[in-house]
C-alpha cells in the first residue's frame, strides 16, 4: 500500500511537471493568427506548419509573410514557450500558453493569438514511422530522467517481490542492466552495428516473403486482398509461421541453431557468471519458443536449482519465438515491405535484449543460493533422422501453432466483445418506473468514461479498466503522456490475454493513427514482446514437465514468478529503449 501511494505521488507529480513539455513536441498545423478580439489578422494556408522537436529545436513556415522559414531552439518554463531564432534573425521571444490539449495550441505574443491543430493521421502516417529517427543525438534530459525512474523502480517491485532479499547478487543485477543498455545503445546508435541489424532485417523479410510463393498456390488471389485486416493475417501472416517453423527445425536439424545458441552462451556465461544450462536456455531462447528452448538443456533439467529453473522459465516468458517474430512483423508491418524491414529490426532487437533482462528478473525474484553445474554441452536432439523429415516435423508443429494463433484471436476476441457488452449495459442508465413511483433511478457512468477519455472510449470496458490501471507503468517506460492510456491497455491485454491480441490491437491502433507520438509505438513494440501471460504458466509446466516429470511440482510453484519475470524483462527492456529513442 505505501510502494502504491509513494508511486502515485511520483507519477501525479512529474507528470505534471512534463506532460506539457511532451505534449507541445509535435508538427503542428497553423489553423488562426488573430487579435484579442478574435478578427483574423493574417490568412493560414493548409501546407503552413509549426514543428517542435524532440531535441528541442523548432522550425515553421508561414505562406502569408511572404513564405516565411523561421528556425532555431525552443525552451518550455512558467507556462511559456520561449522561441530562440537562429534565422531569419537572431532574437528572442516569449509566448503565453492559453490552451494545450490533444487537438489544440494556443499562444498568445501581445495582442496576437496564434492557433494550431493537430492530424493524429499526418503524426503516425506509415512513412513517418520508417522516417522517424532513433540515431541521431537525440536523448534529452527529461527521458534520461523518466528512465532511471522507470528502472529504479522497475528494480524496487522485484526487491519487494524477492524470495531472497538478502541473497541477491548485485554485481550480476547490476552486469545485466550494463548488457541490455550496451545492447541497446548499439543497435539503435552505432552505425555499423546498426547497418548490421539493418541487413539482417532486410534478410528476414525477403526470406519470409518466400512464403508467398506457397500461399499464392494454395490461396490465390485471395492474398491478394490488402484491404481486410483479416484477410492480411489468416492468408499472408499465418503461413509466414508455418514456412519459419519447419526452416528453423531444418537448421536445428543440421546443428546450424545450436552454434549460434553456443556462442551467445558463452558470452552470457563469462558476463554473468551463470551455469551452463541457464547461460544456454537464455541464449537459445532469443530464437526459439518457451518450450524448444529447454531441448536444448534436457538432460540438466532434472537437477537444475530452483533459481536456474526459475530463469529457464522467465527467460521463455520475456522472449519470443522466430514463427510468431514472423506473425507479428505482419501485424505491425502489413503488406509494406519498408514498414515490415523496420519493425522486424526492433523485433529482433528487444528478442536479443530481453534474453539478459530475463536473467536480472529471475535473479531479483529468486537469487542462487547453491553450487551450479557450469558444463555446457548442447542435447544433440536432431527432430528427425533426416532432413525432409525435419523440415516435415516443423511444418507439423508449424500447423498447430498457425492453427492455434488463429483459433485463440478468434475466442479471446470474440470473449472481449462478450464482456465489453456485460460491461456497457452495466455502464447504461437504467430506470425501474412502478406506477407514478420511479423504484430504480441507476445513472449509469458511459457517458463519464467518453468524457474522461475525450472520446477514446465511448463506453465502460475492458479496454478502459486496463488502459487507466496500467497508464502509470507505460508512462515510466518512457510512453507520450497522451498515449499512455493506449499502451496500458496492450500491456494488460497482453498479460491476461496474450501478446497476439496485443499485437493485433497495436496494430490495428497504428492503422487508425490513433497514436500522439511515433515513439510510443516502439516502446509498445517492446513491451509486448514476450510470452508473459497467464496461459503460458500452464504451457510451460506442461512443455517442460514433458522433458523431467520429476520437476512438474517445482514448476507449479514457480509458474506465477516466471510471468512476474518475463514481465518485469519486457519492461526493463522498454524503459531503457524509451531512454535512448
Amino acid at each position: 500500500m505505501l510502494l502504491r501511494i509513494v508511486l502515485s505521488i511520483l507519477f501525479v507529480g512529474l507528470t505534471q511537471l512534463l506532460s506539457a513539455q511532451e505534449g507541445l513536441k509535435y508538427r503542428w498545423d497553423f489553423y488562426s493568427i488573430e487579435d484579442q478580439a478574435g478578427q483574423a489578422l493574417l490568412p493560414v494556408d493548409t501546407a503552413d506548419y509549426f514543428l517542435l522537436r524532440e531535441d528541442q529545436s523548432f522550425r515553421y513556415e508561414l505562406k502569408a509573410k511572404n513564405n516565411l522559414i523561421a528556425e532555431g531552439q525552443w525552451q518550455f518554463r512558467n507556462d511559456t514557450l520561449v522561441l530562440k531564432y537562429s534565422q531569419p534573425t537572431d532574437t528572442t521571444r516569449y509566448y503565453h500558453m492559453l490552451a494545450l490539449n490533444d487537438s489544440l495550441l494556443v499562444i498568445n505574443e501581445g495582442p496576437v493569438n496564434f492557433s494550431f491543430s493537430k492530424t493524429r493521421q499526418e503524426a503516425v502516417s506509415a512513412v513517418g514511422m520508417v522516417d522517424y529517427d532513433f540515431t541521431g543525438n537525440n536523448i534529452t534530459l527529461a527521458s534520461l530522467a523518466r528512465g532511471i525512474l522507470g528502472i529504479t523502480v522497475l528494480v524496487f517491485i522485484g526487491f519487494l517481490l524477492s524470495s531472497k532479499r538478502r541473497k541477491i547478487n548485485w554485481a550480476l543485477i547490476v552486469k545485466g542492466l550494463i548488457i541490455q543498455v550496451l545492447f541497446a545503445l548499439a543497435i539503435l546508435k552505432i552505425g555499423f552495428v546498426r547497418s548490421l541489424f539493418d541487413w539482417l532485417s532486410e534478410k528476414f523479410v525477403v526470406l519470409l516473403g518466400f512464403t508467398r510463393e506457397g500461399a499464392e498456390f494454395l490461396f490465390g488471389g485471395l492474398i491478394s486482398d490488402t484491404e481486410s485486416f483479416g484477410y492480411i493475417f489468416a492468408f499472408q501472416v499465418l503461413p509466414t509461421v508455418i514456412f519459419f517453423s519447419a526452416l528453423t527445425s531444418l537448421m536445428f536439424y543440421y546443428g546450424i541453431l545450436q552454434k549460434i545458441v553456443y556462442g551467445f552462451a558463452w558470452i552470457m556465461k563469462r558476463t554473468m557468471k551463470l551455469s551452463g544450462a541457464e547461460s544456454l536456455a537464455a541464449a537459445g531462447n532469443v530464437f526459439l519458443g518457451q518450450t524448444e528452448s529447454p531441448l536444448l538443456v534436457k538432460p540438466y533439467i532434472g537437477k537444475m536449482t530452483l533459481s536456474e529453473l526459475l530463469c529457464l522459465m522467465s527467460g521463455g516468458m520475456a522472449t519470443i519465438a522466430g514463427g510468431v517474430l514472423a506473425a507479428y512483423i505482419g501485424f505491425l508491418g502489413g503488406t509494406e515491405v519498408a514498414q515490415q524491414v523496420f519493425f522486424a529490426k526492433h523485433l529482433l532487437a528487444a528478442s536479443v535484449m530481453s534474453a539478459p533482462a530475463a536473467v536480472v528478473a529471475a535473479k531479483l525474484l529468486l537469487p542462487e543460493t547453491e553450487k551450479v553445474n557450469e558444463d555446457m554441452t548442447i542435447e544433440q536432439s536432431r527432430i528427425g533422422t533426416n532432413a525432409l523429415e525435419a523440415i516435415s516435423n516443423g511444418t507439423t508443429e508449424g500447423l498447430k501453432l498457425a492453427v492455434n494463433v488463429g483459433a485463440m484471436l478468434l475466442v479471446f476476441l470474440a470473449f472481449i466483445a462478450f464482456a465489453n457488452s456485460i460491461f456497457g449495459f452495466i455502464g447504461d442508465p437504467h430506470q425501474l418506473v412502478v406506477g407514478d413511483s420511479v423504484w430504480i433511478n441507476y445513472p449509469g457512468f458511459n457517458d463519464w468514461v467518453a468524457r474522461i477519455s475525450n472520446g477514446r472510449y465511448d463506453q465502460f470496458s475492458l479496454q478502459f479498466i486496463l488502459g487507466y490501471s496500467l497508464a502509470p507503468i507505460t508512462w515510466l517506460m518512457g510512453v507520450d503522456s497522451r498515449d499512455m492510456v493506449l499502451v496500458g491497455q496492450l500491456l494488460g491485454e497482453k498479460t491476461i490475454l496474450n501478446e497476439f491480441v496485443a499485437y493485433v490491437s497495436l496494430g490495428e491502433m497504428k492503422q487508425a493513427a490513433e497514436f500522439a507520438s511515433p515513439k510510443s509505438i516502439i516502446i509498445a513494440t517492446y513491451i509486448l514482446c514476450g510470452f508473459s501471460n497467464f496461459a503460458s504458466i500452464g504451457i510451460q509446466i506442461g512443455g517442460i514437465g514433458s522433458l523431467a516429470p520429476d520437476r512438474k511440482a517445482d514448476l507449479s510453484k514457480l509458474g506465477f514468478k516466471a510471468l512476474i519475470g518475463g514481465t518485469l524483462a519486457s519492461l526493463f527492456t522498454a524503459v531503457i529503449v524509451g531512454m535512448l529513442i
